[in-house]
Protein backbone atom coordinates (compact mmCIF):
# COMPACT_ATOMS: atom_id res chain seq x y z
CA UNK A 1 0.00 0.00 0.00
CA UNK A 2 1.61 3.33 -1.43
CA UNK A 3 1.47 6.43 1.20
CA UNK A 4 -0.33 8.21 -1.74
CA UNK A 5 -3.53 7.54 -2.55
CA UNK A 6 -5.99 8.91 -5.14
CA UNK A 7 -9.11 9.97 -4.22
CA UNK A 8 -12.33 10.27 -6.47
CA UNK A 9 -14.63 11.85 -4.08
CA UNK A 10 -14.95 15.13 -6.73
CA UNK A 11 -14.51 13.65 -9.77
CA UNK A 12 -16.80 15.05 -12.61
CA UNK A 13 -18.36 17.37 -9.66
CA UNK A 14 -17.20 20.73 -11.52
CA UNK A 15 -18.74 19.57 -15.00
CA UNK A 16 -22.51 20.76 -14.80
CA UNK A 17 -23.33 24.14 -17.22
CA UNK A 18 -25.11 25.58 -14.29
CA UNK A 19 -22.91 27.32 -11.50
CA UNK A 20 -24.63 26.70 -8.52
CA UNK A 21 -25.18 22.88 -9.90
CA UNK A 22 -21.46 22.79 -9.68
CA UNK A 23 -21.63 24.50 -6.25
CA UNK A 24 -24.22 21.86 -4.73
CA UNK A 25 -22.44 19.25 -6.15
CA UNK A 26 -19.01 19.36 -4.59
CA UNK A 27 -20.62 20.10 -1.25
CA UNK A 28 -22.39 17.38 -1.35
CA UNK A 29 -18.92 15.61 -2.24
CA UNK A 30 -17.17 17.34 0.62
CA UNK A 31 -19.58 15.31 3.12
CA UNK A 32 -18.53 11.83 1.70
CA UNK A 33 -15.00 13.01 1.77
CA UNK A 34 -15.15 14.35 4.90
CA UNK A 35 -16.76 10.70 6.39
CA UNK A 36 -13.98 8.98 4.57
CA UNK A 37 -11.21 11.46 6.34
CA UNK A 38 -12.84 10.78 9.53
CA UNK A 39 -12.88 7.08 9.29
CA UNK A 40 -8.69 7.12 9.44
CA UNK A 41 -6.83 8.00 12.36
CA UNK A 42 -5.60 11.04 13.15
CA UNK A 43 -2.75 12.59 12.92
CA UNK A 44 0.18 12.00 15.42
CA UNK A 45 1.29 15.89 15.20
CA UNK A 46 -0.03 19.19 13.90
CA UNK A 47 0.82 22.06 15.27
CA UNK A 48 1.64 25.47 13.50
CA UNK A 49 3.50 29.02 13.62
CA UNK A 50 3.68 32.28 13.00
CA UNK A 51 6.73 33.05 10.72
CA UNK A 52 5.77 36.66 9.42
CA UNK A 53 3.16 39.11 9.26
CA UNK A 54 3.16 41.61 6.15
CA UNK A 55 0.97 44.49 4.92
CA UNK A 56 -1.56 43.02 2.01
CA UNK A 57 -4.24 45.50 0.05
CA UNK A 58 -7.73 44.78 1.81
CA UNK A 59 -9.50 45.58 -1.50
CA UNK A 60 -7.91 41.97 -2.79
CA UNK A 61 -8.09 40.40 1.25
CA UNK A 62 -12.20 40.96 1.17
CA UNK A 63 -13.00 41.00 -2.58
CA UNK A 64 -15.48 43.39 -3.46
CA UNK A 65 -16.74 43.11 0.21
CA UNK A 66 -14.14 45.92 2.22
CA UNK A 67 -15.74 49.29 3.34
CA UNK A 68 -13.39 51.45 4.86
CA UNK A 69 -10.38 53.38 4.51
CA UNK A 70 -7.64 51.20 5.16
CA UNK A 71 -5.90 50.07 1.94
CA UNK A 72 -3.48 47.17 3.50
CA UNK A 73 -4.38 44.28 6.37
CA UNK A 74 -2.03 42.56 8.33
CA UNK A 75 -1.41 38.71 7.08
CA UNK A 76 0.37 36.31 9.28
CA UNK A 77 1.95 34.02 7.18
CA UNK A 78 2.22 30.52 9.64
CA UNK A 79 4.21 26.99 9.26
CA UNK A 80 2.23 23.76 10.17
CA UNK A 81 4.40 20.57 11.08
CA UNK A 82 2.14 17.60 10.19
CA UNK A 83 2.96 14.22 11.23
CA UNK A 84 1.01 11.18 10.08
CA UNK A 85 0.91 7.27 10.18
CA UNK A 86 1.71 5.86 6.61
CA UNK A 87 2.90 2.04 5.29
CA UNK A 88 6.36 2.97 5.65
CA UNK A 89 5.44 4.38 9.32
CA UNK A 90 5.28 8.29 10.44
CA UNK A 91 6.17 10.82 8.31
CA UNK A 92 6.74 14.29 8.51
CA UNK A 93 4.96 17.09 6.12
CA UNK A 94 5.80 21.34 6.39
CA UNK A 95 2.86 23.04 5.14
CA UNK A 96 3.34 26.39 4.00
CA UNK A 97 6.89 26.62 5.00
CA UNK A 98 7.73 30.28 3.47
CA UNK A 99 11.29 31.57 3.01
CA UNK A 100 10.42 34.63 3.98
CA UNK A 101 14.13 35.61 3.74
CA UNK A 102 14.59 34.81 0.22
CA UNK A 103 11.47 35.76 -1.29
CA UNK A 104 11.68 39.53 -0.50
CA UNK A 105 11.88 40.27 -4.06
CA UNK A 106 8.67 39.39 -5.15
CA UNK A 107 7.78 42.58 -7.35
CA UNK A 108 4.48 43.72 -4.87
CA UNK A 109 6.62 44.01 -1.90
CA UNK A 110 9.25 45.33 -3.38
CA UNK A 111 8.22 47.98 -4.99
CA UNK A 112 6.12 49.13 -1.60
CA UNK A 113 9.72 48.44 -0.13
CA UNK A 114 10.93 50.91 -2.63
CA UNK A 115 8.66 53.48 -2.59
CA UNK A 116 9.74 54.39 1.11
CA UNK A 117 12.78 55.55 -0.65
CA UNK A 118 15.89 55.75 1.92
CA UNK A 119 13.33 54.91 4.83
CA UNK A 120 12.63 51.69 3.68
CA UNK A 121 14.16 49.76 6.08
CA UNK A 122 12.13 51.75 8.87
CA UNK A 123 9.10 51.29 6.62
CA UNK A 124 9.88 47.87 6.66
CA UNK A 125 10.25 47.22 9.68
CA UNK A 126 7.31 49.59 10.87
CA UNK A 127 4.48 47.82 8.51
CA UNK A 128 5.85 44.11 8.67
CA UNK A 129 6.73 42.01 11.73
CA UNK A 130 9.04 38.88 10.94
CA UNK A 131 8.63 36.43 14.36
CA UNK A 132 10.23 33.04 13.23
CA UNK A 133 12.11 31.66 10.24
CA UNK A 134 11.16 28.12 9.00
CA UNK A 135 14.67 26.97 10.81
CA UNK A 136 13.58 28.56 14.18
CA UNK A 137 10.55 26.71 14.66
CA UNK A 138 11.76 23.55 13.70
CA UNK A 139 14.71 23.91 15.88
CA UNK A 140 12.60 25.01 18.34
CA UNK A 141 10.77 21.52 18.56
CA UNK A 142 13.83 19.38 18.16
CA UNK A 143 12.91 18.46 14.35
CA UNK A 144 16.43 18.35 12.06
CA UNK A 145 15.54 19.16 8.60
CA UNK A 146 16.94 15.74 6.88
CA UNK A 147 13.98 13.84 9.07
CA UNK A 148 10.96 16.00 7.10
CA UNK A 149 9.23 13.70 4.00
CA UNK A 150 7.49 16.31 2.36
CA UNK A 151 7.06 20.06 1.51
CA UNK A 152 3.65 21.50 0.10
CA UNK A 153 2.37 24.91 -0.55
CA UNK A 154 -1.53 25.67 -1.09
CA UNK A 155 -0.50 28.12 -3.97
CA UNK A 156 3.30 29.49 -5.23
CA UNK A 157 2.92 33.29 -4.03
CA UNK A 158 5.83 34.66 -2.78
CA UNK A 159 7.69 31.66 -2.25
CA UNK A 160 11.43 30.85 -3.11
CA UNK A 161 11.54 27.01 -2.68
CA UNK A 162 15.58 26.81 -4.16
CA UNK A 163 17.24 26.53 -0.76
CA UNK A 164 14.94 23.86 0.76
CA UNK A 165 15.17 21.47 -1.91
CA UNK A 166 18.88 22.99 -3.34
CA UNK A 167 19.35 25.14 -6.98
CA UNK A 168 22.15 25.57 -9.13
CA UNK A 169 24.81 24.15 -7.20
CA UNK A 170 23.17 25.08 -3.47
CA UNK A 171 23.01 21.47 -1.42
CA UNK A 172 19.45 21.18 -0.40
CA UNK A 173 18.34 22.20 2.82
CA UNK A 174 15.82 19.60 3.47
CA UNK A 175 17.60 16.71 1.51
CA UNK A 176 15.32 14.31 2.06
CA UNK A 177 11.96 16.08 1.34
CA UNK A 178 9.95 16.24 -2.11
CA UNK A 179 7.60 19.18 -2.72
CA UNK A 180 4.52 17.82 -3.08
CA UNK A 181 2.30 20.49 -5.79
CA UNK A 182 0.01 20.12 -8.54
CA UNK A 183 1.33 20.30 -12.13
CA UNK A 184 -0.31 23.35 -12.81
CA UNK A 185 0.57 25.53 -10.39
CA UNK A 186 4.37 24.68 -11.44
CA UNK A 187 4.03 25.39 -14.62
CA UNK A 188 2.20 28.80 -14.53
CA UNK A 189 4.90 29.83 -12.08
CA UNK A 190 7.13 28.89 -14.95
CA UNK A 191 5.39 31.40 -17.11
CA UNK A 192 3.05 34.49 -15.59
CA UNK A 193 1.34 36.76 -17.02
CA UNK A 194 1.79 40.45 -15.88
CA UNK A 195 -0.33 41.04 -13.57
CA UNK A 196 0.13 37.60 -12.03
CA UNK A 197 4.19 37.96 -11.80
CA UNK A 198 3.33 40.83 -8.88
CA UNK A 199 2.90 37.89 -6.32
CA UNK A 200 5.66 35.17 -7.20
CA UNK A 201 9.27 35.74 -6.56
CA UNK A 202 11.39 36.30 -9.47
CA UNK A 203 13.76 32.91 -9.47
CA UNK A 204 11.46 31.05 -6.60
CA UNK A 205 11.55 27.71 -8.67
CA UNK A 206 14.52 28.34 -10.94
CA UNK A 207 17.07 25.38 -10.89
CA UNK A 208 15.04 23.22 -9.00
CA UNK A 209 15.54 19.29 -9.93
CA UNK A 210 11.90 18.06 -10.96
CA UNK A 211 12.93 14.88 -9.44
CA UNK A 212 12.38 16.86 -6.13
CA UNK A 213 8.93 17.41 -7.17
CA UNK A 214 5.73 14.61 -7.01
CA UNK A 215 3.01 16.16 -9.26
CA UNK A 216 -0.68 15.70 -7.83
CA UNK A 217 -2.34 15.00 -10.43
CA UNK A 218 -5.89 14.24 -8.37
CA UNK A 219 -7.19 14.44 -5.17
CA UNK A 220 -5.07 12.61 -2.83
CA UNK A 221 -4.88 11.11 0.56
CA UNK A 222 -1.70 11.23 2.47
CA UNK A 223 -1.18 8.18 5.30
CA UNK A 224 -3.86 8.20 7.31
CA UNK A 225 -5.69 11.29 8.23
CA UNK A 226 -4.33 13.66 5.62
CA UNK A 227 -5.31 14.96 2.43
CA UNK A 228 -4.47 17.04 -0.13
CA UNK A 229 -7.24 18.24 -2.07
CA UNK A 230 -6.93 20.76 -5.67
CA UNK A 231 -9.20 23.62 -4.95
CA UNK A 232 -8.64 25.83 -8.34
CA UNK A 233 -9.26 29.46 -8.05
CA UNK A 234 -6.98 31.71 -5.82
CA UNK A 235 -4.39 30.38 -8.98
CA UNK A 236 -4.46 28.24 -10.97
CA UNK A 237 -2.96 25.43 -9.55
CA UNK A 238 -4.17 26.37 -5.70
CA UNK A 239 -4.72 22.94 -3.53
CA UNK A 240 -6.19 22.67 0.57
CA UNK A 241 -4.13 21.02 2.88
CA UNK A 242 -6.77 19.08 5.06
CA UNK A 243 -5.33 16.94 8.59
CA UNK A 244 -7.69 15.15 10.59
CA UNK A 245 -6.62 16.28 14.76
CA UNK A 246 -7.82 16.20 18.19
CA UNK A 247 -10.09 19.14 17.44
CA UNK A 248 -11.58 18.19 13.94
CA UNK A 249 -10.58 18.30 10.23
CA UNK A 250 -8.41 21.72 9.59
CA UNK A 251 -8.33 22.60 6.20
CA UNK A 252 -6.06 25.47 5.19
CA UNK A 253 -5.16 27.66 2.00
CA UNK A 254 -5.09 30.87 1.35
CA UNK A 255 -8.43 31.28 -0.51
CA UNK A 256 -9.68 33.06 2.59
CA UNK A 257 -7.59 35.28 4.45
CA UNK A 258 -10.13 34.87 8.11
CA UNK A 259 -12.69 32.90 9.33
CA UNK A 260 -14.78 36.46 8.48
CA UNK A 261 -14.36 35.15 4.79
CA UNK A 262 -15.75 31.78 5.02
CA UNK A 263 -18.94 33.04 7.33
CA UNK A 264 -19.06 36.53 6.14
CA UNK A 265 -22.55 37.26 7.78
CA UNK A 266 -21.40 36.72 11.54
CA UNK A 267 -18.12 39.39 10.54
CA UNK A 268 -18.12 42.64 12.20
CA UNK A 269 -15.55 43.33 9.42
CA UNK A 270 -16.30 46.89 7.87
CA UNK A 271 -18.12 45.56 4.76
CA UNK A 272 -18.45 42.45 4.53
CA UNK A 273 -21.92 41.15 6.34
CA UNK A 274 -23.65 44.01 4.14
CA UNK A 275 -21.74 42.42 1.14
CA UNK A 276 -23.28 38.77 2.32
CA UNK A 277 -26.68 40.00 2.65
CA UNK A 278 -26.82 42.08 -0.24
CA UNK A 279 -25.11 39.56 -2.58
CA UNK A 280 -26.11 36.15 -0.71
CA UNK A 281 -22.43 35.24 -0.93
CA UNK A 282 -21.69 32.65 1.45
CA UNK A 283 -17.48 33.04 1.15
CA UNK A 284 -15.58 36.45 -0.05
CA UNK A 285 -12.76 35.57 -1.66
CA UNK A 286 -9.08 36.30 -1.60
CA UNK A 287 -8.74 37.64 -5.05
CA UNK A 288 -5.34 39.58 -5.89
CA UNK A 289 -4.83 37.45 -9.11
CA UNK A 290 -7.94 36.65 -9.86
CA UNK A 291 -7.61 33.64 -12.43
CA UNK A 292 -10.83 31.95 -10.99
CA UNK A 293 -13.21 33.59 -9.66
CA UNK A 294 -15.89 31.08 -10.00
CA UNK A 295 -13.45 28.25 -9.28
CA UNK A 296 -12.35 29.78 -5.62
CA UNK A 297 -16.17 30.55 -4.96
CA UNK A 298 -16.71 26.57 -5.43
CA UNK A 299 -13.07 25.73 -3.96
CA UNK A 300 -14.06 27.94 -0.31
CA UNK A 301 -17.66 25.96 -0.11
CA UNK A 302 -15.57 22.96 -0.38
CA UNK A 303 -13.14 23.87 1.81
CA UNK A 304 -15.89 24.93 5.27
CA UNK A 305 -18.11 21.38 4.34
CA UNK A 306 -15.00 19.60 4.55
CA UNK A 307 -13.38 21.51 7.82
CA UNK A 308 -17.34 20.87 9.57
CA UNK A 309 -17.80 23.31 12.33
CA UNK A 310 -15.42 24.77 14.44
CA UNK A 311 -15.40 22.95 17.89
CA UNK A 312 -13.43 26.00 19.32
CA UNK A 313 -15.18 29.30 17.66
CA UNK A 314 -18.61 28.69 17.39
CA UNK A 315 -20.62 30.28 13.93
CA UNK A 316 -17.38 29.12 12.06
CA UNK A 317 -15.80 26.14 9.84
CA UNK A 318 -12.64 24.66 11.27
CA UNK A 319 -10.88 26.31 8.53
CA UNK A 320 -6.88 27.61 9.54
CA UNK A 321 -5.74 30.00 6.95
CA UNK A 322 -2.14 30.09 5.44
CA UNK A 323 -2.41 33.61 6.31
CA UNK A 324 -4.43 35.29 8.43
CA UNK A 325 -5.65 38.69 8.64
CA UNK A 326 -4.75 40.32 11.82
CA UNK A 327 -5.58 43.57 13.53
CA UNK A 328 -2.65 45.81 13.15
CA UNK A 329 -3.08 49.55 14.78
CA UNK A 330 -1.74 51.16 11.39
CA UNK A 331 -4.52 49.50 9.76
CA UNK A 332 -7.21 50.56 11.38
CA UNK A 333 -10.61 48.70 11.64
CA UNK A 334 -9.02 45.22 9.72
CA UNK A 335 -9.00 43.16 13.19
CA UNK A 336 -11.15 40.05 12.02
CA UNK A 337 -14.06 39.06 13.88
CA UNK A 338 -12.45 35.83 15.58
CA UNK A 339 -8.60 34.61 15.48
CA UNK A 340 -7.72 30.97 14.65
CA UNK A 341 -4.31 31.56 16.17
CA UNK A 342 -1.19 28.93 16.38
CA UNK A 343 -3.01 25.32 16.78
CA UNK A 344 -0.94 22.56 18.70
CA UNK A 345 -2.35 18.53 19.01
CA UNK A 346 -0.16 15.48 19.33
CA UNK A 347 2.95 14.16 20.27
CA UNK A 348 5.97 15.00 17.80
CA UNK A 349 7.73 12.11 16.74
CA UNK A 350 11.76 12.56 16.09
CA UNK A 351 13.03 10.12 13.29
CA UNK A 352 16.56 8.91 13.29
CA UNK A 353 19.04 11.14 11.66
CA UNK A 354 20.05 10.04 8.20
CA UNK A 355 21.91 10.74 4.97
CA UNK A 356 19.34 11.90 2.19
CA UNK A 357 17.35 9.20 0.67
CA UNK A 358 14.80 8.58 -1.48
CA UNK A 359 11.11 9.85 -0.10
CA UNK A 360 8.14 7.91 -1.33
Amino acid sequence: MSVIRKSSHFEGTRLAARPLERVENVREASKDFRRELLSQSKVTYYRSFELVRVPYPTKFGYLNAWKSFSPLLHLCNRLFVIQFNSPEGIKTMLASPSDWENARETPFFRQLADSAGPFASIGENLISKKTNTVLQCLAEIGLDPSQVDYLTYDHLHTQNVTRWLGANGQPAIFPNAKLLITREEWESTKSLIPWHNQWYCPGGIAGVDESKLIFIEDDIFLGEGVALVRTKGHTEGNHSIVASTDDGIFVTSENGVSLDAYAPKNSKVPGVADFARVTGAEVVLNGNTAEYAIDQYISMVQEKEIAGPSRRIEGYPNVAPSSESHGYWLFPRTSPTVLVGDLSYGTLYKAPIVSARRAA
